[in-house]
């Protein structure tokens, strides 16, 4: 059974907003696969990070600018080393900017899209001749205080000759040894201690079961193969982390291999692999199956033979239905996605093609498998790939420019919105860090909030339609808080608006989905208006507590036209330096997200270190700490702020979400979702209240609320507060049961073998009039 490549597997995109109402799709709608004719490979290229692509004759390159506004380069040389853009039809006009790229040096370079350009705007390529060609953005670092951020490109490669299969991914670093897994089959081979192993889904859709055992103990006669229970027990976790976990364990508790990159993000470690019983009790009897063919190529190595495998399960998509049972659905791997593992001691390993089509689990099509051996002294970071949209391309696991001053307290971090963070430091803990910022101050990082620069004539009437204030009011130096909603009233996410001009805006928000949604937006009402992406051009740290001010007063130099720092008021932002008129440029706002007194301060990321060496420098003789995730979860939860996923998400209005304040009904102009927040906000259903718990007991998101057996809501965020000395909580509940002193139970074990009594209280719990921010 082969799939013909070139049958869609998604509907076209239509251009409608989310929440539209447009014709029923005339396909399956699955945007999880590329919308890619056989012989194409498509590559986001990121700024400072050139793409090379080799071409022959016939061969086409289309460069499309996603953002607008994006200048592209292309240079391009022969197999003598001569220039070669003749050969795509280019003349040369400047110095190319590729001298960087190893083997790769020309002279110069064409620009093929220009700075005035409009989002998708696009460029289309095609070689007479063979050639090697770069292309890159064209644009320098983006200062804090500008708008001109350097964007990605989208580049789809087209071959003339159609290759019989997708293009394997480029080698990550030096190759010892490499394996084709064909499919229905399977392949044992051995891996030196530290050496990494790449295990390549080469069409998409594909499970690969992998076994590893310890290659000693099989000499010595002794069966030491990876454990599923072992690994789970003892790392709750099987994502890869700069730390402890991510580790596949044996029977004795010994490591095997350490999960090091994962560009899926979806596979299964509970099942077996595929068993003939299988296959038998669904009517296919003499199917091949993972656990026979493992059977077969193990047993040379000693291994005995067993009537199914626990393994590693890449790529499948293990579900669990209302009841707990196990099902499964179609990978979520595309062409070219992979897992990188370390070997922890010398291995016999092995991995499959898995050869089930008798179901989804490998997209009814089984395909090859690919497997790739690096040496041990090589170094890859570990990473995870993010993806914004399902048909964007990944991004892998991200270190923020503060990353070599955090790693350097704490090997405690953890993923967060494609960027490594400190849950904790090893010398000082939640506790410890909470504390510093209710009484000191504190330093965090912030960096992987997104920021987008919003510019152009008509800015601001995009952002009074996109959000729910009055963005109209504001001043520029002036820093706004606000929701963005869809058409139905449901949340896309909230964050802050500054604003640097009369047609100059930054949005920070929490989720990438944020500029793709403004885009659409002014796309839907011609809005002459540009969003970029400046999250890789602006790192932030938050600097927080009541010292804060008097923290950052000795390194802020400010120039006469703005606000010294000692003048900023709150949700103000400042333009300035960090020592002095040649210092380092940043912007420094005065907000943050722990209900003290407190600043945000952004850098280009080749200052980061910089920066926090400098706050760190300063706040010490003031008891400054710094302050990891898990403490920073105690500070907002007790000032009452919110979190996405938690408190909102697209089926919570702002009302529901508490931040109603945000949303401004009586603005004569129309804005997205008014209309069914008048209806919602008339009839309210759900209210977001405090909750003050009996006893020492913690509620956790996701507990139930009752009132008797009814269930009235559910607890969205709760802690046991350090200052107040109470287990507190915020919960969503029916509005007929939310109002002051109303007595509730928090529902443990299955929400009726145990209730903890909760009492509905005021909130924020902690300075509930803002006096502290404000001060």
């Amino acid at each position: 059974m082969v799939r013909d490549s070139a049958t869609p597997r998604f509907a076209p995109d239509t251009g409608a907003l989310p929440g539209s109402v447009t014709a029923a799709p005339a396909a399956l709608l699955e945007p999880g696969l590329p919308s890619l004719a056989p012989g194409q490979q498509r590559v986001k290229v990121r700024p400072g990070m050139p793409l090379v692509v080799d071409l022959e004759a016939g061969d086409t390159l289309s460069i499309t600018d996603p953002e607008g506004a994006q200048p592209a380069e292309v240079a391009a040389l022969s197999a003598a080393g001569l220039d070669a853009l003749a050969s795509l039809g280019l003349l040369a006009d400047r110095a190319a900017q590729f001298t960087t790229i190893p083997g790769f040096a020309p002279a110069h370079a064409a620009l093929v899209l220009d700075a005035a350009g409009t989002p998708g705007q696009q460029v289309v390529l095609t070689a007479a001749s063979a050639a090697r060609v770069a292309v890159a953005p064209a644009t320098p670092p983006m200062e804090p205080g500008a708008q001109d951020p350097p964007t990605a490109l989208l580049v789809v490669v087209a071959r003339a000759v159609i290759p019989a299969e997708p293009p394997l991914p480029a080698p990550l670093g030096r190759v010892v040894a490499e394996y084709r897994v064909p499919h229905s089959t399977a392949l044992a081979y051995t891996v030196k201690a530290g050496e990494f192993i790449q295990v390549i889904d080469v069409a998409g859709r594909q499970c690969s079961d992998f076994l590893a055992f310890d290659a000693a103990a099989l000499a010595r006669g002794v069966e030491r193969g990876m454990d599923m229970t072992a690994t789970r027990t003892l790392t709750a976790s099987a994502y890869p982390g700069p730390g402890l976990f991510s580790k596949f364990f044996d029977q004795d508790l010994n490591p095997l291999v350490e999960v090091v990159q994962d560009t899926v993000g979806r596979h299964d470690s509970f099942a077996l692999a595929c068993t003939d019983r299988y296959y038998d009790d669904a009517g296919y009897p003499g199917h091949v199956s993972c656990s026979d063919n493992f059977n077969r190529v193990l047993a040379p190595h000693g291994v005995a033979p067993r009537g199914g495998w626990p393994a590693i399960n890449f790529f499948y998509n293990t579900i669990l239905d209302h009841s707990m049972r196990i099902g499964l659905d179609e990978p979520w791997s595309r062409p070219g996605d992979y897992v990188l593992m370390r070997a922890m001691t010398d291995l016999v390993c092995a991995s499959s093609a898995c050869p089930d089509d008798i179901d989804a689990a490998n997209g009814w099509n089984p395909t090859d498998i690919h497997v790739r051996v690096y040496a041990a002294d090589q170094t890859f970071p570990k990473a995870i790939a993010v993806r914004p949209t399902p048909d964007a391309e990944p991004d892998l696991t991200q270190e923020t420019g503060f990353h070599a001053r955090t790693s350097a307290l704490t090997r405690r971090m953890v993923e967060y919105k494609g960027y490594w963070l400190p849950s904790s430091y090893t010398d000082f803990g939640p506790v410890a860090e909470y504390q510093a910022c209710r009484t000191a101050a504190v330093i965090m990082d912030l960096s992987p909030l997104r920021k987008f620069e919003v510019t152009g004539p008509d800015a601001e009437a995009l952002l009074q339609y996109a959000l729910t204030r009055d963005v109209r009011k504001l001043t520029p130096g002036q820093v706004v808080y606000s929701a963005m909603c869809y058409p139905h009233g449901g949340m896309v996410d909230d964050g802050t608006l500054f604003k640097l001009g009369p047609d100059n805006f930054r949005w920070i928000g929490g989720d990438d989905y944020g500029g793709t949604w403004l885009r659409q937006l002014a796309a839907e009402k011609g809005f002459r208006a540009w969003i970029r992406s400046s999250t890789s051009q602006l790192h932030n740290v938050a600097v927080q507590g009541p010292k804060s001010r008097e923290i950052l007063n000795q390194i802020v130099w400010t120039p006469p036209a703005q606000p010294a720092l000692m003048e900023l008021q709150w949700f103000r932002f400042t333009i300035g330096r960090i020592g002095g008129y040649t210092g380092i440029p940043v912007v420094v706002s005065r907000t943050g997200y722990s209900g003290e007194l407190g600043y945000e301060i952004f850098c280009h990321p080749r200052h980061a270190a910089a920066v926090w060496d400098a706050v760190w420098e300063a706040g010490r003789p003031h008891g400054l700490a710094p302050l990891g995730l898990d403490a920073l979860d105690m500070v907002r939860i007790e000032a009452g702020l919110i979190f996405a996923g938690y408190e909102f998400d697209d089926q919570t209005d702002p009302f529901e979400a508490g931040i109603g304040f945000t949303v401004a009904l009586k603005s004569e102009d129309d804005f997205v979702g008014k209309a069914a927040l008048i209806r919602r906000k008339a009839s309210p259903q759900r209210m977001l209240v405090g909750l003050e718990l009996a006893g020492n007991e913690v509620a956790g998101h996701g507990d139930c609320v009752h009132v008797g057996r009814a269930q009235v809501g559910l607890v969205t965020s709760g802690l046991r507060s350090p200052t107040l000395r109470k287990s507190l909580a915020l919960a969503r509940v029916a509005v007929e049961h939310a109002g002051p002193g109303t007595v509730l139970e928090v529902g443990k074990l299955d929400g009726h073998q145990k209730r903890l009594p909760a009492t509905v209280v005021r909130f924020p719990f902690y300075d509930p009039d803002k006096t502290r921010p404000r001060s």
